[in-house]
């Protein structure tokens, strides 16, 4: 039997190639693909992640599908946190982009294993970064339960000013919660002394 001469592929090694959208001192961002349906998949139905999103988990392949559908979407830019040795630790978006009026949405969703290490921070920093850096935003908003205290945190820390309540926004666990709504304007960003990205 002749032996088997092709190269053995390291899965590490092939997700330490990836590519990197944006990077920063801490973190990169690697704009999410139909390949990592099954992570995501498995951050969304962390207990913790459902109750603070007021989401439910859904299928595997659903999550493929809303993936697929996301990157047709002119309107929004989906990416993998990735720390520096290419371990996977969260999700960050730009969504909602009105590129006429200079508005859109963040999010960010961190895996358990990684909280409380300041990923979160680092990661929603790099695409404050890159909204305003690479693109004409001038408004940037989010959205979280009002007694979602570590993502209150994270945003306060990323220069996010809390402006208001919307009451009884959304429903989950057969109650109404309310959303607090943040925002971060254009010089709001340029008068922060933090390093930006592209500095790192």
């Amino acid at each position: 039997m002749a032996k088997d001469t092709r190269p053995v592929v390291d899965d590490h090694d092939a997700e330490a190639e990836r590519e990197l959208s944006w990077r920063a001192k801490s973190v990169g961002l690697a704009a999410l693909d139909t390949d990592d349906a099954e992570l995501m998949h498995g951050w969304r139905s962390d207990p913790v992640i459902v109750h603070h999103l007021g989401v439910w988990p859904r299928s595997l392949t659903a999550m493929r599908e809303r993936i697929e559908r996301d990157m047709d979407d002119d309107d929004r830019d989906d990416f993998l946190v990735l720390l520096p040795d290419r371990t996977p630790v969260g999700h960050v978006a730009l969504t909602g982009q009105n590129l006429v009026d200079g508005t859109a949405r963040v999010e960010l969703m961190l895996a358990a294993p990684h909280r409380g290490q300041g990923h979160g921070t680092a990661a929603l920093d790099a695409l404050v970064d890159l909204a305003f850096g690479e693109l004409p935003i001038y408004r940037l908003t989010a959205e979280t339960h009002s007694d979602n205290a570590p993502a209150l945190a994270v945003l306060a820390r990323s220069g996010f000013t809390q402006e208001g309540i919307s009451r009884s926004a959304c429903m989950h666990r057969g109650r109404r919660h309310d959303l607090a709504v943040l925002s971060l304007l254009r010089p709001e960003w340029e008068e922060l002394s933090r390093p930006r990205a592209w500095d790192a």
